[in-house]
């Protein structure tokens, strides 16, 4: 039983390291490029060796966190070009599972798109922030409703990296801190998406899926704060 208690104590030490650690990227607390030593980074997690390694193997798994030979851990930079690369991935993928989503989807389906939409939609109204950032209720519906698009593409593989991919893309919008932009309602671009999508015309929902992100791609690429 003790051994059961410890395993679990360290468990809920790895996930909750994992998170914060998570959280401080995404956000773009922790800068592009900046070192993850771990002695410090168990000191301001207040957390132990094993639970902070496990975190950081996890994220490097992800992505999130890149793990150099002989020179530790670090925050991945930040850069046009795999901004570029990103982008057109979550194209290519996204459009595969909404796809096949609209080919495979029943009412339930749908009823899970109206409703993540809904969401989305409250959160657009709270979604100010001094710092300039997204605000992590925005993002959480935000990336409910696009893994809502893709979730009958009967592929969970698919599914789960679409949604690391997600991820990353916060983290781009985060460090150009950019919540809002002039010009720009993107709450009746997911609406267009939305209907589209419940219509079945899956070559204008992709269209209005691509041209979201290709959106999404020009505004942060002027905010000039990628090399």
């Amino acid at each position: 039983m003790a051994t059961d208690t410890s395993n679990s104590i360290d468990s809920n030490h790895s996930s909750s390291a994992y998170e914060r650690l998570e959280q401080d990227i995404l956000t773009g607390h922790l800068k592009p490029g900046e070192r993850l030593r771990l002695k410090e980074l168990i000191e301001t997690y207040n957390t132990g060796n094993s639970p902070m390694r496990e975190a950081l193997s996890r994220l490097s798994a992800r992505g999130l966190v890149v793990r150099e030979e002989n020179r530790g851990f670090s925050v991945p930079h930040a850069s046009k070009e795999s901004l570029k690369e990103l982008l057109k991935t979550r194209c290519w993928l996204e459009e595969i599972g909404l796809r096949e989503s609209i080919t495979a989807g029943g009412s339930e389906w749908e009823e899970g798109i109206v409703l993540a939409f809904h969401w989305l939609h409250q959160a657009t109204n709270s979604d100010e922030s001094s710092s300039g950032r997204k605000s992590p209720k925005w993002s959480k519906y935000h990336l409910g409703f696009h893994v809502a698009l893709i979730s009958a593409c009967e592929s969970s593989i698919l599914i789960d990296f679409c949604t690391q991919l997600q991820g990353r893309s916060f983290r781009y919008s985060n460090l150009a801190k950019i919540s809002k932009h002039a010009g720009r309602n993107e709450l009746e671009e997911h609406r267009e998406i939305k209907d589209a999508t419940l219509n079945r015309d899956a070559d204008l929902a992709v269209s209005k899926l691509h041209k979201h992100y290709t959106t999404t791609l020009e505004i942060l690429l002027a905010s000039d704060r990628f090399d």
